[in-house]
């Protein structure tokens, strides 16, 4: 690819490169304050806050792992010619952490984030290649209760943000992982048929499906999948004529006991059934879910059980995890008239050089009150109006003005 050239004015230095944005001002206020709600819910679980490096060694986030394609991430290389990459998922290094500093513990490990990931998607596709998510992580619990907390986790913090409509997707890797292996089908073949359900091309499945040697009762079962929402008994009586895979049964029972459990947290409401959901992540082995919204048709909250991970590390435990996708929910609050458009108010107080002590001395007294104070000391050479535009420009809502050692005047901006 070519280099940018530059102008002799610097002018492309004002921009980005693709993929990636600058976010400030009213926005930037809005995500800083959602990422603090988001985490205060995470915290308020027993999840405890962890950083990990931008950068991994490559093999932390192998085909084996089941993450990103290698094509997707950002590489380079250190001083000893290591391939190292800038991290495409959260997860691979949180569960390298737990098996470094938590090996010998088998009993719940509870950990959360703020942390951007970066994928090269290609800086064509329209999609953002540094991604700022918040999410939880759920160590050694393999319960189904510790399923729904999570995905009643995830309607906590989506309800905290501001979010007031959306509606969270489950299903079961296993579903389809067991159907799979029962049919028989080469890891060339099941990956096509993941990806045409992934894209909901059933009309793809039906011709992959007539060009593979595989049962009519397990073809069946497959052009029906998009049809089994919301009444996992009778997707239950559908698979049990159909399949003798000890797996799929499994997983619609897990599914129920989910229904189950989060009608106790009273979100029952925000979840639908898809047993055709699938995830990119390979890693995945049990329930899996994604919330949407209206205004986006990118999922704002992704999650799953992923119980062989953690051994990929040198250590066996289950883990569950969720992680909201901040970008995106931005998106989805903006397009909803939700976000918060007064969060840059604060209060400019302006003052003569002669009064500077006292200047410095009220603003550290309204500090104290919880106020945001911009100093600002006014030049003998530009009117009082000058500064009330910049005040309305930079969007603060109230100017005082220390006109004297005993007079404030105060003017409300709008």
């Amino acid at each position: 690819m070519k280099d940018m050239e530059w102008d002799s004015n610097g002018g492309e230095l004002l921009h980005t490169p693709g993929g990636v944005k600058d976010t400030y001002g009213a926005e930037c206020a809005n995500k800083l304050k959602i990422q603090s709600a988001v985490r205060e819910v995470l915290n308020s679980y027993g999840f405890r806050d962890i950083q990990t490096p931008a950068f991994e060694y490559f093999d932390i986030f192998s085909k084996e792992r089941g993450t990103v394609a290698s094509k997707e991430m950002f590489k380079f290389f250190d001083r000893g010619n290591n391939t190292l990459v800038l991290r495409p998922d959260m997860t691979p290094p949180i569960a390298r952490c737990v098996a470094k500093y938590y090996r010998d513990e088998d009993m719940q490990i509870r950990l959360c984030y703020v942390a951007d990931t970066f994928v090269n998607t290609g800086k064509y596709k329209g999609k953002l290649q540094q991604v700022t998510q918040a999410g939880a992580e759920l160590f050694n619990d393999g319960s189904s209760d510790a399923d729904a907390e999570m995905v009643a986790l995830t309607v906590k913090c989506l309800l905290k943000s501001g979010l007031k409509e959306f509606q969270i997707e489950a299903g079961h890797a296993g579903f389809f992982n067991g159907l799979v292996k029962e049919a028989g089908f080469s890891e060339s073949d099941t990956a096509k048929l993941r990806s045409l359900i992934e894209s909901k091309n059933f009309f793809g499945v039906e011709d992959l499906l007539d060009n593979l040697t595989v049962s009519k009762e397990l073809k069946e079962i497959f052009l029906k999948m998009p049809e089994m929402f919301n009444n996992l008994d009778e997707a239950a009586e559908f698979v049990k004529v159909r399949s003798k895979s000890e797996e799929v049964y499994k997983a619609i029972e897990r599914l129920k006991k989910l229904e189950t459990i989060l009608k106790s947290y009273g979100f029952e409401n925000y979840i639908t059934v898809d047993l055709s959901m699938l995830s990119n992540y390979s890693y995945y082995t049990g329930i899996i879910f994604r919330a949407y919204t209206y205004g986006n048709g990118e999922a704002v909250a992704t999650g799953g059980r992923y119980d062989g991970l953690l051994s990929q590390f040198g250590k066996d435990a289950p883990a569950i995890g969720l992680a909201i996708v901040i970008d995106q929910l931005m998106l989805a609050l903006s397009r909803q008239k939700l976000l918060d458009e007064e969060l840059l108010q604060g209060t400019l107080l302006l003052y003569p050089q002669s009064l500077r002590d006292k200047a410095v001395r009220k603003a550290e007294e309204l500090r104290s009150k919880g106020e945001h104070i911009q100093l600002v000391r006014k030049s003998s050479v530009k009117p009082v109006e000058e500064y009330k535009e910049y005040a309305k420009r930079m969007r603060i809502k109230k100017m005082l003005f220390l006109n004297s050692e005993d007079e404030i005047v105060t003017w409300r901006l709008n």
